[in-house]
């Protein structure tokens, strides 16, 4: 993979792509990456001024999943572990940090014989159950397509297991819905997509295809190394140079047309889509997933009674919703940087390795322009 960060082959594919945007009437284009990792790797490796000066802006889009996660699920955790006894709330790292009107994972104080959990895999909740038949374990799963899978695949254990004391507190969105209500509320002028490689890689390519049908918008799928991010968007710009809107592929040698049939199958058994409230763009028409009628006693909101009504709640001045939708750069919020940062966060888009609001602050990039000739 030494090739795909060849500093000879990164400043090769600047300039193609200064010489194609050169080609175009206005500039810069505007194209939103919709994955997290995506913004994490672009900023890593110091690609966004170098992409400015050639012409092209790139803007985060609602690919973190910790980001977009409502606070009242956060709050229905909080109350839950620090009123109940005996339960153990296991979560990812992340989760733990999102900071609410109610405090945090982390610092919440939990009831007599309760405790929160760091898991790192969906599957090591299970165990949690099993060598704590005590206890009750709640895992609070969040993720997009990417991670679904193999949370399904615990809840399946789970229930075919026959562990009574296992339910999942589940905060599932997928990635297509919220990317048509973006487009649909004209709120972001965008001419293209950088399509998520690690979804992709679950889902295939097809279910962006209405973008470039319905909205005239091109887009790629790419992987995550610079030559990945920079061979797509010399991808996207020669199909806006032809007024050609389509769907590329352009993570071939992981990513499959029709995803991964396997992990759409157990998707399909365990969940079902519902409306859901994201952070920044409200009630998305089948935006969600939820666990199917048979296995709904495992769900930990029905279970334990919890009243979960999502809204735009967040601590006064944070536009971490603004991000997620591309309205904003995270420098134009008034709390980056100044009372909002990694150790004291003000929103979950600072928490999150895949935040936007992070990328930025831990590469340092306000705003200027890095020329690379």
């Amino acid at each position: 993979m030494k090739e795909l960060r060849d500093r000879e082959v990164i400043h090769s594919l600047l300039k193609t792509i200064a010489q194609k945007t050169a080609a175009l009437p206005t500039l810069p284009i505007r194209l939103m990456e919709v994955c997290g990792t995506h913004t994490m790797s672009i900023h890593r490796h110091g690609l966004r001024p170098l992409l400015l000066e050639a012409g092209v802006e790139m803007l985060s889009g609602p690919g973190c999943p910790v980001c977009i996660t409502p606070d009242a699920y956060h709050e229905a955790a909080i109350k839950l572990v620090s009123s109940t006894p005996n339960i153990i709330l296991a979560t990812f790292g992340d989760m733990t940090r999102v900071p609410t009107r109610l405090g945090s994972l982390q610092t919440v104080v939990p009831a007599s014989g309760s405790e929160v959990k760091i898991v790192y895999s969906p599957a090591e909740s299970v165990t949690l159950a099993k060598a704590n038949p005590e206890k009750e374990v709640i895992f609070f799963g969040v993720g997009f397509e990417t991670t679904i899978p193999g949370i399904a695949l615990a809840v399946r254990q789970a229930w075919q297991e026959k562990i009574t004391n296992y339910s999942l507190l589940s905060a599932l969105w997928v990635i297509p819905p919220p990317l048509r209500a973006i487009v649909a509320s004209r709120d972001v002028n965008l001419d293209g997509f950088l399509y998520p490689g690690h979804v992709s890689a679950i889902i295939g390519v097809k279910p962006y295809q209405f973008l470039a049908e319905e909205y005239g918008l091109p887009g790629a799928v790419t992987g995550f190394e610079p030559a990945d991010i920079l061979l797509a968007i010399a991808a996207i710009l020669d199909l806006i140079q032809k007024g050609q809107p389509a769907v590329l592929n352009e993570y071939r040698r992981v990513v499959r047309p029709e995803g991964n049939p396997l992990a759409l199958k157990i998707m399909a058994e365990m969940l079902e889509e519902k409306d859901a409230f994201w952070r920044g763009l409200g009630y998305i028409p089948r935006s969600g997933l939820q666990l199917k009628e048979k296995y709904q006693h495992l769900d930990a909101e029905k279970k334990f009674s919890l009243k979960i009504a999502p809204e735009e709640t967040h601590f006064a001045g944070c536009r971490c919703g603004d991000v997620l939708k591309g309205k904003i750069l995270p420098p134009e919020c008034p709390l980056f940087g100044r009372t909002c940062q990694p150790d004291s966060p003000r929103g979950p888009c600072m928490v999150s390795f895949e935040g936007a609001c992070l990328a930025f602050y831990k590469y340092g990039y306000t705003g200027e322009k890095i020329s690379f000739s």
